[in-house]
């Protein structure tokens, strides 16, 4: 996108101008010669002279075009004043040669006001309106007392008339000067707009490159949740009931172990499938999350040979799909972790609705642990020890569940708080905004 400036024809049309008034410099010097041979009747001798002037002439006002050059390199102002004393001059042999080059002499107050300044321009075009109203008086002759009189009215009405006239021309030209600069500003601003949108248009390239990489970033880290929800946990539980199975025991409890080991197989199976999708867990399709919670319980209980105990209180509602997705996860999570470390008795699940925050609160009577940085109770760290290990660090996982589970709980603005001690259990509690599925609390 480009800003247009105003047309630049402007400055084409002060060219041409430029030009024109130079050319006509030299057509008033040589128009003149036509009337003097043709009126005056000189002989071959005086039209000689009278060329010779012009020509000279001529040459003298070719100067003009590096005459603004030379004194601004010089930073002085004689080379202007002598180059009008020289016009004048040159102005004063043609005018008494012939009063028909007083067309001529407009050069000369022109070039007073374009080289000299101050009052030195006035000085200048006095000295030019002598000339001026002689040729208009018809040239020189016996300077009679009318004849000076007529002089002098003709110069004073001529310097009034150039004065009106160049003042005229300076009102002009300051307009002139003023739209110049107008261009100019106009034309920086456009630039300076390029520039920023060429700008931009590198800052959205290198956003477009950022999002990316953050999508890239955040897919990862959700298939690296799901993958620790689902396959990570389905197998950890498969593998438990094979080992079981193995143990001596009744043929009907070795099948009932293969069973569930088939069951959790074909369900981490589905999960992981619903995962690779984006898609809800398959206990929340179809089920609010009070009863997909039960479930849930249920069957990891029956896996785990640990009996639990669900309570919802509140008034349960159909919550933002986000939301449900991340208490169930962080439910399944902390109860992995109870049947892996606590070798708990009995487990408790409660969620608790609130006018704007729900409550998911996970605990057991198991062995606990002892937490590092006792001045800041229930804010278990990464690295601590999964809740319900019987010792930081200890087991398996390596702690990526209780980092899983906070970068879920964080996601949506909410806060994930672990307690636990030696021999006194574990309680894991994640608060979420109550957000309903229009978005609002």
């Amino acid at each position: 996108m480009t800003v247009q400036t105003p047309d630049s024809g402007f400055e084409q049309l002060d060219q041409r101008y430029e030009v024109t008034t130079r050319m006509i410099q030299y057509v008033l010097l040589a128009a003149p010669i036509i009337p003097y041979v043709l009126v005056q009747k000189p002989d071959a001798g005086a039209i000689a002279i009278t060329a010779a002037v012009a020509v000279g002439a001529g040459v003298w006002i070719t100067g003009a075009v590096i005459l603004p050059k030379v004194c601004q390199e010089r930073g002085r102002q004689w080379p202007a004043w002598l180059y009008i004393l020289g016009l004048i001059a040159f102005i004063g042999a043609l005018t008494l040669r012939s009063p028909f080059f007083a067309f001529f002499t407009w050069i000369g107050f022109m070039h007073a006001f374009r080289f000299l300044n101050g009052a030195w321009r006035w000085i200048g075009s006095a000295a030019v309106a002598v000339f001026f109203a002689v040729g208009q008086a018809g040239g020189f002759r016996r300077p009679t007392a009318s004849a000076v009189a007529i002089w002098a009215v003709l110069t004073c009405v001529d310097l009034l008339l150039i004065g009106f006239f160049v003042r005229l021309g300076m009102k002009t030209e300051e307009q002139n000067q003023a739209r110049k600069g107008m261009i100019a500003e106009l034309a920086e601003a456009n630039q300076r707009l390029e520039d920023m949108m060429a700008e931009n248009t590198g800052l959205q390239a290198q956003l477009l490159v950022q999002a990316r990489e953050a999508g890239v970033g955040d897919e990862r880290q959700r298939m690296a949740r799901e993958i620790h929800d689902t396959l990570a946990q389905g197998l950890t539980g498969i593998i438990t009931q094979l080992e079981a199975a193995q143990q001596p025991g009744s043929e009907a409890e070795r099948e009932r172990r293969i069973g569930t080991a088939t069951r959790l197989a074909r369900d981490s199976l589905a999960e992981a499938r619903r995962s690779v999708q984006a898609l809800r867990p398959q206990a929340l399709e179809g089920s609010k999350l009070p009863d997909a919670l039960a479930d849930e319980v249920a069957r990891w209980s029956e896996a785990s040979g640990v009996p639990a105990d669900v309570a919802a209180t509140g008034d349960a509602r159909t919550l933002h799909p986000e939301v449900e997705v991340t208490l169930l996860r962080v439910a399944q999570e902390a109860l992995t972790n109870v049947a892996k470390h606590a070798a708990a008795s009995r487990a408790w699940v409660t969620l608790s609705y609130m006018e704007d925050v729900v409550t998911l609160d996970v605990r057991d009577d198991g062995a606990g642990f002892a937490q590092p940085g006792q001045g800041q109770p229930g804010q278990g760290q990464p690295g601590q020890g999964q809740p319900g290990q019987g010792q930081p660090g200890q087991g398996r996982g390596g702690g990526f569940g209780l980092i899983a589970m906070r970068q879920r709980v964080s996601r949506l603005a909410g806060q994930l708080e672990v307690e636990s001690e030696p021999g006194a259990g574990t309680a894991v509690s994640a608060s979420l905004p109550a957000i309903g599925l229009g978005g609002s609390s």
